[in-house]
């Protein structure tokens, strides 16, 4: 049989018990012949400690130091599972991301993946061992450790199960797959079979937590097939494809356009209103958030009037108050003013090929307003509609447009 990469976060190797019960299902799968590669997150919330710690011995840590501490909290994961194995009589080896051969450039703290050599892996799997591979971290240029930030592990399996040309790779979490909501949102939201890979990065950018985007990317520019299962129980979980194995997922044009309803609390809204506008007025506005770090998202600029023009975008909450406050030095500069709105959310509506059937905005729009949510901005491409409401009012739209659509009817 060919290669499996498997992934398990930080909710699979939470305790000893947790670990164990790892240890068994790898085990379980190396006695059915398949090659292992496994990618492991930190323990539980050991990224969170870590990062408190470093808050209280310094007030500004450096990036670097930073790196070097978070990547332990993967290589306490795969020492311990390579234990928890051995004692199954499995033979196994761990190793960091370095030792694996994933090499990253970028900035501490948000590095890419820029080359894996594969070979010291492939040489083990060769000798029937079982590979455990720190997630989230690998070397750069200097040698030093760099982390990929949050979400790095699934990139990490990604990355892996491509420059390995596995059969697979299966992402093991504390869900049993991908649903049409968030089923502790809405209880009668159903688990999706299969889901195409440009619809499951769209859910993942407007919210879904299950998968980090970028690995979503990753798969469907190698042609990675990804299983999302449960490390809890046993199941079928859900299935994410691309390319050319768009055939799997059936029924070509006839299938339902809507994969799911997702939605995201950390949303606030910063509005520059009444400014001269002209040649370069978008980067004098977000230059110097991008210089900072702050990402955008629903960007909207009013039609002009007299010369002045309205324009709004979407920062996370954390982002909120530097984003306000740079937004307000280019409005005044400009001869306007900046308003704010912090407790904001968006839900989506994705499916693939919506653009090609009218009605689905329209349905969205009309659902909301009959029941009296407030829209803010509207964001819409090929494959989304994203509507910007009250923070408060978030779980009731998903609700509401998950009946709609009815979703809980629909063989999708």
């Amino acid at each position: 049989m060919g290669i499996v990469v498997q992934k398990y976060g930080g909710s699979s190797v939470a305790t000893a018990e947790h670990i164990a019960a790892v240890a068994a299902r790898v085990g379980r799968a190396r006695d059915s012949g398949q090659q292992l590669v496994v990618v492991v997150s930190a323990m539980g919330k050991t990224t969170d400690r870590l990062l408190r710690l470093a808050g209280e011995v310094s007030e500004d840590p450096a990036p670097r130091e930073i790196d070097q501490l978070l990547a332990t909290g993967e290589e306490q994961s795969v020492a311990l599972l390579a234990m928890a194995l051995h004692a199954r009589g499995v033979d196994a080896v761990s190793l960091t991301g370095p030792q694996a051969g994933m090499r990253i450039t970028g900035r501490y703290g948000s590095g890419i993946i820029s080359e894996i050599k594969p070979d010291r892996m492939q040489g083990l799997l060769e000798e029937g061992k079982v590979v455990i591979v720190a997630g989230f971290q690998g070397m750069n240029a200097l040698g030093d450790v760099m982390t990929l930030g949050r979400g790095g592990s699934d990139t990490t399996a990604v990355a892996l199960a491509a420059a390995l040309d596995a059969d697979r790779c299966e992402v093991y979490t504390d869900v049993d797959g991908i649903y049409t909501a968030d089923p502790r949102i809405v209880p009668e939201a159903r688990r999706v079979a299969t889901v195409s890979s440009e619809e499951m990065a769209e859910m993942a950018w407007r919210g879904a937590k299950v998968m980090h985007p970028r690995a979503v990317e990753l798969g469907a520019l190698y042609g990675v097939e990804i299983h999302v299962r449960s490390s809890f129980e046993e199941g079928p979980g859900t299935a994410i494809i691309g390319g050319d194995k768009l055939e799997y997922l059936g029924n070509l044009e006839t299938r339902e356009t809507v994969a799911g309803i997702v939605h995201d609390l950390d949303v606030s809204r910063i509005s520059l209103t009444g400014i001269q506008t002209g040649p370069g007025t978008m980067s004098r506005i977000f230059t110097p958030l991008s210089e900072r770090g702050i990402s955008v998202d629903v960007i909207v600029e009013s039609g002009q009037k007299e010369g002045t023009s309205d324009i709004a975008f979407t920062v996370g909450r954390g982002d909120f108050e530097e984003a306000r406050r740079l937004a307000g030095e280019v409005a005044e500069s400009l001869g306007g003013v900046v308003e704010g709105e912090r407790e904001l959310g968006k839900v989506s509506v994705v499916g693939t090929g919506m653009l090609n059937r009218p009605g689905y905005a329209a349905g969205m729009f009309g659902a909301m307003g009959r029941a009296g949510i407030p829209i803010r901005m509207v964001s819409t491409s090929e494959i989304q509609v994203t509507c910007v409401v009250p923070g408060d009012r978030v779980e009731e739209a998903v609700r509401i447009l998950h009946e709609d659509f009815r979703l809980e009817e629909r063989d999708v």
